[in-house]
């Protein structure tokens, strides 16, 4: 978070910085604060999410990230910290919406 940028202006900055994607309509779904979840030192993080058509989009690391790719949600490869809860809890978030199965 930028001194001069507020919570959804940062959010669409990393997005498209970590992917290149723009123009994306970001919802904020969750808060994760737990002192110990990162080893580095306490960071507070707010998750968005976005629906949008993987056809409809050029994936590409853009300035902070060496690489980006799609994956299912069902078989994504090991995360960091509590990366793992995150994505569950975007799942249950989208699921509430009717916007995802179980």
């Amino acid at each position: 978070l930028e001194p001069t940028e507020d919570l959804d202006a940062c959010a669409r900055r990393e997005l498209e910085e970590e992917t290149g994607v723009t123009g994306a309509a970001l919802q904020p779904f969750g808060n994760f604060s737990r002192p110990d979840r990162d080893p580095r030192g306490r960071t507070i993080s707010v998750a968005y999410l976005a629906l949008i058509k993987a056809e409809d989009v050029f994936l590409a690391a853009a300035s902070d990230a060496a690489e980006a790719d799609w994956f299912d949600v069902a078989h994504l490869p090991a995360l960091a910290f509590d990366h793992d809860e995150i994505i569950e809890c975007a799942r249950a978030a989208l699921r509430e919406r009717g916007n995802q199965p179980s």
